[in-house]
């Protein structure tokens, strides 16, 4: 019996399998770097630099189709339950990855609404939040790279970090809100970024869930902690 066309199409399908891996580890890294960029132009009050990390959200636009067009092509040769895990978690975390790239284009766009107003020390404080966040989106990405679910646990608990420092420069800018009614305008652009950063946070741990259920289908992860307290906050 000749296995050369059954060779053939187990070797085409694991090329498209590596495809869509390289497309959404690309994806991210471009949305990672978008963040990172984001967060540069706040610093320096580069209202030129954010234009361009608004502009380049489109690519995350145009790669998350493309990975939803090979995740299908994919689907349809008939995989099996751990290939439809994959693609499953494939199109999630594009669409996790897509939305970090809109939250770095937010907040370079609240960038340039910050620089009419005088500089913040508070901007520091942002930049601290940002870069757990960064840390936190590249590990996953490694994580989801190496197929690594322990080091998405690791991750997924490590949110916990971010909600607490998002929590304490939100309490840090609600009192200087207070104090000063003159920052009031600048201050709510930074809670805004802040607020942006937190939600990137919970997009990483969303990726971390989904490279968890890759690994091991639908079964529970452990419970982890929770620290964003702004709901409460006075």
């Amino acid at each position: 019996m000749n296995s050369q066309p059954h060779d053939h199409i187990l070797k085409s399908h694991d090329e498209e399998r590596r495809i869509l891996l390289e497309e959404i580890l690309r994806m991210g890294e471009i949305a990672a770097s978008q963040l990172e960029a984001a967060l540069d132009v706040v610093e320096r009050r580069d209202g030129k630099a954010a234009e361009r990390i608004i502009a380049n959200d489109e690519e995350i636009d145009a790669l998350e189709l493309r990975v939803s067009h090979d995740a299908m092509k994919l689907a349809l040769r008939g995989p099996l339950a751990r290939d439809l895990r994959e693609i499953l978690a494939a199109l999630r975390i594009a669409s996790d990855i897509e939305r970090i790239g809109d939250y770095a284009s937010n907040i370079a766009k609240r960038s340039m609404a910050l620089n009419l107003s005088p500089p913040l020390p508070h901007t520091r404080g942002l930049g601290s939040l940002g870069r757990l966040v960064v840390r936190q989106v590249r590990a996953v990405l490694q994580a989801y790279r190496d197929g690594d679910a322990m080091a998405a646990e690791t991750i997924r608990a490590d949110d916990a970090e971010i909600d607490a420092a998002y929590t304490g420069l939100f309490r840090e800018l609600l009192t200087y809100m207070m104090e000063d009614p003159r920052v009031i305008t600048p201050c709510t652009h930074l809670l805004f970024m802040a607020k942006n950063l937190e939600r990137v946070g919970d997009h990483a741990t969303n990726i971390a869930e989904n490279i968890w259920f890759q690994e091991h289908g639908e079964g529970p992860m452990p419970p982890r902690e929770k620290r964003d307290e702004t709901s409460s906050a006075a």
